[in-house]
Order: structure tokens, then C-alpha cells, then sequence
């Protein structure tokens, strides 16, 4: 059983600093990416950021430049550090990892959510 845990949410203002992490337990075979989602109530789940085992990352857009995540591949964890945080940022925040099953069909196994509040 594969569990991902994230940690590090909470209140903060405008132009203020959080540092999401994710630890993630149990055999994740072939585990490749690990991944940062976030959703608001009423919209669908968007994809924030990922890091691979290629010691690649990716962002969406609207993070560009403010947000940065890092993964450790050997030790299962991850990090969002997410500066200058914006109003619309406030969301739940998802960690996702991505590896392969035992037959090699891909998998991709989620954290319950960490909450942002961005709140002057």
C-alpha cells in the first residue's frame, strides 16, 4: 500500500512564504516523478509542478518564477517551496507519485491535500 503524506500548509499573507512536503510510503516500483497539484472547491485539480528522477522539473505557468520543487528519488520525498504567494493561490495542495506497476502499466498514487489560505 503506497501512502503519501504532505505537511508544511497553512495561513499566510500576501507576499508571504510556505514550504509544502511530501513523504511517501510503502513499494512504489519504478517511481520516476513526484508531482504538486492543488485544487479550490467547485474547480477541477490542477497540475502545479513536478520533478522527475532526471533531476527535471516542470511548472505550470501561472507559478513560473515563484514556486520551486525539488524531489529526493532515493528517499521518497518532495518539496514546494512557494513564494510570493498570491490570493489565488489559496487551495488544497496534492502530492502525487508516479512509477510502475509490476506489469510496467503506470500508476500514480495521491496524498489526502495540505490547505493554503492566503489571507491579508
Amino acid at each position: 500500500q503506497v501512502q503519501l503524506v504532505e505537511s508544511g500548509g497553512g495561513l499566510v499573507r500576501p507576499g508571504g512564504s510556505l514550504r509544502l512536503s511530501c513523504v511517501a510510503s510503502g513499494k512504489i516500483g519504478g517511481l520516476y516523478a513526484m508531482g504538486w497539484y492543488r485544487q479550490v472547491v467547485g474547480r477541477q485539480r490542477e497540475f502545479i509542478a513536478t520533478s522527475t528522477n532526471r533531476d527535471t522539473t516542470d511548472y505550470a505557468d501561472s507559478v513560473k518564477g515563484r514556486f520551486t520543487t525539488s524531489g529526493d528519488f532515493v528517499n521518497k520525498t518532495a518539496y514546494l517551496q512557494l513564494n510570493s504567494l498570491k490570493l489565488e493561490d489559496a487551495a488544497v495542495y496534492y502530492c502525487s507519485a508516479e512509477g510502475l506497476e509490476a506489469n510496467g502499466s503506470p500508476r500514480q498514487d495521491w496524498g489526502q491535500g495540505t490547505q493554503v489560505t492566503v489571507s491579508s
